[in-house]
């Protein structure tokens, strides 16, 4: 499972020009899930994402995570992420989890993060959305577990 974070100031998604997910300072994960992946993938990832630390503290060093600023989690399914771009001109989606599947397991991490923490909002699996953003720094950052 693909973890893309970006610390952001703000961030949002659209579909069909509906707002359907917004946070304000705090963390935008673009999430991707292969073939392999279950509930103890995304387990891990969420544990990652809510104590990773990349928020500045008073000394103005990345100690603090989304979890200690009280700031928004806004996770977006994106299954490119799991492409390989290895070789060739075009991407391989063949270790992508299977789009039910997938779906599946986006729902099981968001209820997961809605259990856990309290400013979580989401993209929607399989729809065209539209994310925008202000990047803070830039800090972007791939997990992978």
């Amino acid at each position: 499972m693909i973890g893309l974070i970006q610390r952001v100031s703000w961030a949002k998604v659209e579909v069909e020009e509906q707002l359907i997910g917004h946070i304000n300072q705090g963390i935008l994960v673009l999430i991707g899930m292969e073939k392999n992946d279950q509930h103890e993938q995304a387990d891990k990832l969420l544990y990652r994402l809510l104590n990773y630390r990349i928020f500045a503290d008073c000394d103005d060093k990345m100690n603090l995570s989304v979890t200690d600023i009280s700031g928004g989690l806004l996770l977006v399914p994106q299954f490119t992420l799991a492409a390989n771009t290895k070789k060739g001109l075009r991407p391989s989606f063949s270790s992508a989890k299977p789009p039910s599947e997938a779906e599946s397991l986006f729902l099981y991490l968001l209820n997961q993060a809605k259990t856990q923490y309290n400013t979580v909002e989401s993209g929607q699996f399989g729809a065209d959305m539209k994310v925008s953003l202000l990047n803070d720094g830039p800090v972007t950052f791939s997990l992978t577990v």
